[in-house]
């Protein structure tokens, strides 16, 4: 699948805008660090700044979906009884021999 010119086009300004992002936040990281790294050492102290980021990311995404998946049934089940109390549906169903189409 091709993408079009404007997707491309918004597809590099994100990718502009999260490398810009990262980049300040390296500065920070470095401030913050008191470290004062110049060309190679900086540029590798960035990758590795991205690897670590990228790592924790993926745990995090890894944790939150192990959560949502264990209370993903109870979920559907409280929302089961809570939708089945209510609905009309159930109320017909039970009170068999009731109408529900209008008297005239």
């Amino acid at each position: 699948m091709q993408m079009g010119p404007e997707e491309r086009k918004a597809m590099r300004e994100r990718d502009k805008v999260y490398r810009e992002r990262i980049k300040h936040e390296v500065d920070a990281v470095l401030h913050d660090t008191g470290l004062r790294l110049e060309g190679e050492k900086r540029d590798l102290f960035e990758q590795r700044y991205m690897q670590e980021r990228r790592r924790i990311e993926r745990s995090l995404r890894q944790e939150a979906e192990t959560k949502r998946e264990q209370e993903l049934p109870a979920l559907k089940e409280r929302l089961k009884k809570e939708f089945q109390e209510t609905s009309p549906e159930a109320a017909s169903a039970s009170s068999p021999g009731t109408s529900t189409a209008p008297k005239k």
